[in-house]
């Protein structure tokens, strides 16, 4: 008995420390949410689905939630009947989260470094995100001309601000788990320099590089300096031929103009749908010059009345192909492996140019047809 009390004690000791410095207490406050909704923390799992980790009932309009993580891990908390969800890191420590109402992304998080970090890295993006939107829509809806000088550049900075973020946040918090997970997220645009994702990686504190993180960068790393090359300035394009919209086949060499772009993209690619607009521009101005544009969807099989839309909502008149296929065959001929991808020929069929986007793009084709 008495060695079964001891042993009792000795446990509870042990889970009262355990309490203190080996487990996550994370404090929500909920204003304006009724009591009875549920509070979920969600993660993403091997495969990318969003499965649910815990859940919460709100009461008072607070929640909590109680548990261990063996490292931090980015998770998402998310709450019945309200849009969109705030991103964090669930770590052991006490987390404080004050959830707002309707607009999710936008919650205060602090308590643990990691998510102050963090927090601070959401609060710069999305005064530029903000910015972005602020200028495309400055130019959709002609309270500008479409090729504002000033407009246009302001445009491309903020883009570019946009795409160095996450480098420069994570050079500057090199030592937190929320640079690598920032970091590791960037590996997922497909327009992020190779030699700054490396850098900003070679960069991290030792146990970063050793995290479940930082083994994704380096394998993404190794696995982007082992990839086949995509084809070069110099190179002729390669002809290819695929389905338009309205079922007909279309070669590339049947379209062919002065200056010719292959543009990749899909209907559910952000990037390039915010991109189109320019593209829309570019078109419209160089067209009568002899400038052609034909756009390879990645759309797959179930998406072609999403494809079609599109290009609709989007305005391109120019010519649209896509097979609508899981492994489309002329990205793989052209090995494009992310989107927005584009190449540009001369009247031979030459590659001048590729991925330009923005005012470098209007510049290259002024440059060609002027």
């Amino acid at each position: 008995m008495k060695f079964a009390l001891l042993t009792a004690f000795t446990c509870l000791f042990l889970a009262c420390n355990t309490s203190k410095k080996d487990r996550f207490i994370i404090n929500g406050e909920a204003p304006g949410v009724l009591n009875g909704i549920r509070a979920y923390i969600k993660t993403v799992d091997e495969q990318g689905r969003l499965i649910n980790k815990d859940t919460a009932i709100v009461m008072n309009e607070q929640f909590s939630f109680e548990g261990t993580r063996n490292e931090p891990n980015l998770e998402f908390l998310f709450i019945d009947g309200q849009n969109g969800n705030a991103p964090f890191i669930v770590e052991n420590g006490t987390i404080n989260i004050i959830a707002k109402k309707d607009s999710l992304h936008t919650s205060k998080i602090s308590g643990t470094t990691n998510n102050e970090n963090l927090s601070s890295f959401f609060k710069d993006l999305i005064a530029l995100r903000k910015k972005q939107n602020e200028l495309i829509n400055t130019l959709r809806t002609g309270a500008v001309a479409p090729d504002d000088t000033e407009t246009n550049e302001a445009l491309t900075n903020t883009n570019e601000k946009i795409s160095d973020l996450p480098f420069n946040f994570t050079n500057k918090y090199n030592n937190s788990y929320a640079a690598v997970i920032v970091l590791e997220n960037k590996t997922y645009d497909p327009q992020a320099p190779l030699d700054k994702v490396e850098n900003s990686f070679n960069g991290l504190s030792d146990n970063l590089k050793s995290s479940k993180y930082g083994k994704r960068i380096s394998d993404y790393i190794t696995a982007k300096k082992t990839e086949k090359p995509p084809l070069a300035i110099g190179d002729i394009a390669p002809d290819f031929s695929a389905p338009t919209p309205e079922g007909n086949s279309l070669a590339l060499n049947d379209i062919k103009g002065k200056v010719t772009i292959i543009d990749f993209w899909a209907s559910w690619c952000a990037p390039c749908r915010r991109e189109n607009p320019n593209v829309v521009r570019v078109y419209n101005k160089y067209h009568s010059k002899g400038l052609e544009i034909i756009g390879v969807s990645l759309d797959k099989e179930n998406q072609k009345e999403a494809w079609i839309k599109a290009i609709a909502d989007d305005k391109l008149t120019w010519h649209q192909v896509a097979n609508l296929t899981l492994q489309d065959p002329i990205a793989e001929l052209y090995n494009v492996t992310s989107i927005p991808a584009t190449y540009i020929l001369d009247q031979e069929g030459k590659i001048i140019a590729k991925n330009l986007r923005g005012q470098a793009l209007e510049n290259k084709i002024a440059e060609l047809l002027n």
